[in-house]
């Protein structure tokens, strides 16, 4: 009878507990828009997580709310404000929808402090998300909101938002005019695990696992541990050499290899043949399942961030999709001390934007993948359905499900062997199928020569792009990947050691279909130190004899550079190139600077376009 009991109140202090747990995420916590009651404007709401009460009316310190859930059943409006006091500790999410002006915009300031976000009750959605759509369908916590609002300024002198567990930290979602400033993000368990080898024999490693970074050893199988997820590690691994701050990729087969915790944070590896470990060197590991995004900015506008730091991120970095006029200023990715990994993948990431994207005076670092990544999407042609109607697709498994495409979109027609464009055309109307398909109605008719296989990119949705005065290192894969029809520059950079090229001008129409050809880019005055080869590539992925150039209007003009191997530039598929007033010094000798530069299948160089270049000693 007493184990009987027993096991009854477990029972029911099992139900107590979920039932507590769904109260934080009951519905009423994240009403709808519709639901919401209006702020008068011009007040200002006061939170408190250590003395507040939410049964208080929120408009005095003494009066203030404990949590978020008063203001997410708030629109507020011109003139408001929202004050958090102190830090603590938030199992809800701050789910912001606000109206202000260009004169009277809502402020929402944060006091210093670490702010601790748990997914438990946090607001879940699906999104789906451009190059990481491993669970296009499962649910994703979200530490920040801001939802179909306007003239929000997000602030703070010192404020560390910090996730417990795998959430998109801050999400702008079909807005326009939001301003963050001076936050800071951070994850209490980074989802990349960290060890450093220590000693090295002829048959194991011992190595140190990072503190913080929990794990398990299981019949001599390792399983890293975190809060509201584990995995066991594949072959994917990163190595990080602190001396020369060098970070790149690296397969450990797991099968070769047995684990003994030998102390705290001590593991011993024991191996019949060393996989590529190396006394002193730091191995970055991560699950690779693709389920989520750091930041996310949808359909929106206007969006600034400004002196934002970022010590981790997990998924694919800050991901802008379909959004106009995007500035990061003085933005620092980089690992908090005592770690050496900030970014699960890419850092910033944009997919179909437009307008203008800025990228200046920023660090970024200590990343699973490329700094910054620019790019439309080609969708394939699966169906002519009239002479001005087609049926589209989405082709790579990352990305689809979102709106690629709006009635009034110019669109190019390309072929995907050449990747030229033999069409220009404009939609009247777009119906989608599913979340990999569209039908899509052009305002002109179709030419003969299109077939299905054949691709069409989203015009409009390109951006121009200014980036310049950054630093960019410890990247093992590229510094900057570009793709956009409109004009960008590249100036004042310092890129230090990208395992691989430092800028990429790519065009792909069979792999990830990350779009376009460009048309005008200036890659000028910027810095390059041992970075991988070649350290500049404008090499679209063309499948057939090029008969005439997909890239043109590049220039790369007065820049520095110092290869430790490998080419300067590599170009193909190319009109109009530009390659003057470079200073390049190779560690291996080469006989002139031509050497360092491989030109085939360009169009229409310009007379005195490869002048004024320098090879130094």
């Amino acid at each position: 009878m007493r184990n009987l009991a027993l096991k009854s109140l477990a029972v029911l202090c099992l139900m107590l507990i979920s039932n507590l747990l769904q109260a934080r995420n009951k519905p009423a916590d994240y009403i709808s828009i519709k639901a919401r009651r209006t702020s008068p404007g011009n007040q200002t709401y006061f939170i408190d997580p250590v003395k507040g009460n939410d049964q208080n009316n929120g408009k005095s310190k003494i009066k203030a709310w404990k949590t978020f859930v008063p203001v997410n059943r708030l629109i507020l409006s011109p003139g408001d404000d929202v004050s958090v006091l102190s830090p603590g500790d938030f199992h809800e999410s701050m789910a912001v929808v606000a109206r202000g002006s260009s004169s009277k915009p809502v402020n929402i300031k944060f006091a210093p402090g670490k702010y601790n976000f748990f997914p438990d009750g946090a607001f879940k959605t699906q999104l789906q998300i451009s190059n990481t759509n491993d669970v296009p369908y499962g649910l994703k916590a979200i530490a920040l909101m801001v939802d179909s609002s306007r003239f929000v300024n997000v602030a703070s002198a010192g404020a560390l938002i910090n996730l417990r567990g795998k959430m998109i930290e801050t999400y702008v979602n079909h807005s326009n005019n939001i301003k963050l400033c001076g936050l800071s993000y951070d994850y209490h368990r980074p989802t990349v695990s960290e060890l450093t080898v220590t000693q090295l024999a002829v048959n194991y490693a011992d190595v140190r696992v990072n503190k913080g970074d929990e794990f398990a050893v299981k019949d001599s199988v390792l399983t890293w541990i975190g809060e509201g997820w584990s995995y066991q590690p594949d072959g994917y691994w990163q190595q990080y050499n602190p001396a020369t701050r060098e970070l790149e990729r690296i397969e450990i087969e797991q099968q070769q290899l047995r684990y003994v915790n030998t102390s705290e944070n001590q593991l011993r590896i024991y191996f019949k043949q060393n996989p590529g470990f190396k006394t002193g060197l730091t191995y970055q590991n991560r699950d690779v399942t693709r389920d989520c995004a750091g930041i996310f900015i949808q359909k929106s506008k206007n969006i600034s961030f400004n002196h934002v730091r970022i010590y981790f991120m997990h998924g694919m970095g800050v991901v802008s999709q379909f959004s106009q006029n995007l500035t990061f200023n003085h933005v620092s990715v980089k690992a908090r001390a005592g770690r050496t990994c900030a970014a699960w993948a890419d850092i910033l990431h944009f997919s179909g934007c437009s307008g203008k994207i800025e990228v200046a005076n920023s660090y970024l670092s200590a990343a699973n993948d490329d700094a910054i990544n620019i790019h439309g999407t080609f969708l394939k042609i699966t169906e002519r359905l009239s002479s001005t109607e087609v049926k589209v697709k989405f082709m790579h498994n990352q990305t689809y499900g979102f709106d690629a495409f709006s009635a009034g979109d110019s669109v190019g027609m390309v072929n995907p062997a050449s990747l030229l464009t033999y069409q220009s055309n404009k939609l009247l109307l777009v119906q989608k199928l599913n979340d990999k398909e569209f039908m899509l109605k052009l305002s002109k008719p179709l030419p003969v020569e299109m077939q299905t296989g054949d691709v069409i990119e989203n015009v409009t949705a390109t951006p121009q792009v200014w980036i310049h005065h950054d630093t960019i290192e410890k990247i093992p894969t590229r510094g900057i990947l570009l793709t956009t029809l409109r004009k960008s520059i590249i100036e004042h950079n310092v890129f230090n050691r990208t395992h691989n090229s430092a800028i990429w001008i790519n065009d792909d129409a069979s792999g990830w279909y990350e779009s376009g050809a460009v048309r005008d880019v200036t890659i000028r005055n910027n810095r390059f130190f041992e970075c991988g080869g070649p350290v500049i590539g404008t090499l679209p992925e063309t499948k057939v004899p090029v008969k005439k150039a997909v890239h043109s209007g590049i220039k790369i003009l007065n820049n520095k550079a110092v290869i430790k191997e490998g080419l300067f530039l590599s170009a193909s598929a190319n009109s109009g190139l530009r390659v003057t007033g470079n200073h390049v010094k190779s560690k291996v000798p080469v006989k002139n600077f031509d050497a360092l530069m491989s030109i085939k299948d360009c169009f229409d160089l310009p007379k005195g376009g490869f002048k004024g270049n320098v090879l130094g000693e």
